[in-house]
């Protein structure tokens, strides 16, 4: 049996009188992809920051393998757009990395070449895989994902998590994300979280789009996510020996 990567046993955490999270028991297991979905505010962004050691639970308690490394790719970053910064230079702050290993992430994230183009000047697809290349430089054992493709158009968010999906293939990497882009994430997640400052259902996929609770959450048009599931699902896995280029969407 795999120990696991992270292990949160009857993890409360409250802000005065709020609480955000409620005895949640939660486990992420070497390799797999985990989705966590939600309404605004239930805690999905209060669990990402206890995953990584961001806050200190009122009640319970998280464990973390031992020498546990953590990529983390960021919903947004802000940069001031007037400041000249090649894509090789943002990835060696705040420590240098060599040319090689900034290849090798620029590559992983799908967005090969990248190195001399400057940060302002990419589109907001080929961004997030810079941000996502700098996650990969740690050599995650687990990376975390909050909503990073927030910005992005419904192609650009479904080439994004085919190349998280590739990503976990390639380095065994766990994926652990919040998203809101429900029928897309669903192709792309071993498990579904849903949250809803406690943990209201889990399971795979398909098991969390038929539960009522998830429904009852999302609204009755998500059954449709099950076949939205279910078509992507089918259709990436049928695309996936023909890449087209996704990357500047």
């Amino acid at each position: 049996m795999t120990t696991p990567l992270v292990r949160m046993e009857r993890l409360s955490v409250r802000y005065g009188a709020n609480t955000v999270l409620d005895h949640v028991d939660f486990a992420i297991e070497p390799g797999e992809i985990v989705t966590v979905v939600g309404p605004n505010g239930s805690g999905k962004s209060t669990l990402l920051r206890a995953v990584i050691g961001g806050i200190t639970p009122s009640a319970g308690r998280v464990t973390r393998g031992a020498g546990l490394r953590i990529g983390y790719v960021p919903q947004k970053l802000v940069l001031d757009s007037t400041l000249p910064m090649t894509v090789g230079r943002f990835l060696s702050l705040p420590r240098r990395a060599s040319d090689a290993r900034t290849r090798d992430a620029l590559d992983r994230a799908g967005v090969p070449g990248l190195q001399a183009r400057q940060m302002a000047a990419l589109s907001g697809g080929q961004f997030q895989r810079v941000l996502l290349a700098r996650a990969l430089l740690v050599q995650p054992d687990l990376l975390i994902l909050d909503e990073a493709t927030a910005g992005l158009d419904q192609p650009g968010a479904a080439a994004f998590y085919r190349r998280i999906e590739e990503v976990r293939s390639e380095t065994g990497c766990a994926v652990l994300m919040v998203s809101h882009d429900l029928h897309v994430v669903m192709s792309a997640s071993d498990r579904v979280i849903c949250l809803n400052g406690h943990i209201c259902c889990e399971g795979t996929p398909q098991v969390v789009a038929e539960a009522p609770v998830y429904r009852a959450l999302f609204g009755e048009g998500t059954q449709g996510t099950l076949a939205l599931y279910q078509h992507h699902h089918d259709h990436d896995h049928e695309a996936h020996s023909h890449k087209t280029p996704e990357d500047a969407h």
